[in-house]
């Protein structure tokens, strides 16, 4: 487990967010972007918030910083100029991260608070925040799925078949 690995892996994330936006939510019209569902943690522009939102907070944990302010609610008006634009800046701030880990600090526990965080390991938080967001990626897949859009996998294993 070396730091290059998680730069890789992380790589692997930004590129499946940016498809997801790219392929998918920049042309689903906003009526169904901002619809209800039941499941998990709502709309597939609540699923977005929600995962964009986890990156900034673990990430701002790791470096003993405040997260940025969090999106507004849905309203009536396309905001997803804006939401794109926070995930931008919460990408931004992973790569900052990312680019000056070193090897010995993935076996540190950096994080203070909250106390139920205060034993876990870097490398333990880098795997989760990959793992949460290829989670609620999966479920706005479907999402999009049940709304009528065909949608493609986001197996790692093909990310590495193409970035050898």
């Amino acid at each position: 487990m070396n730091a290059e690995a998680f730069r890789y892996f992380y790589n692997y994330h930004f590129a499946e967010n940016r498809r997801l936006w790219d392929r998918y939510i920049a042309a689903l019209p906003y009526a169904q972007f901002v619809q209800a569902a039941a499941y998990s943690r709502g709309s597939v522009r609540d699923q977005i918030v929600h995962l964009l939102d986890v990156d900034d907070v673990w990430f701002s944990e790791l470096q003993n910083m405040e997260p940025f302010d969090p999106l507004p609610e849905a309203a009536d008006e396309d905001d997803r100029a804006a939401i794109r634009a926070h995930w931008d800046r919460v990408e931004q701030k992973v790569r900052t991260y990312l680019a000056n880990l070193q090897d010995e600090m993935l076996f540190t526990r950096p994080i203070h608070e909250p106390d139920e965080d205060q034993n876990l390991i870097v490398w333990q938080v880098l795997l989760h925040v990959v793992n949460h967001a290829t989670d609620h990626r999966a479920q706005i897949l479907r999402q999009l799925n049940d709304l009528g859009v065909e949608t493609v996998s986001q197996d790692f294993i093909f990310y590495v078949y193409d970035h050898p």
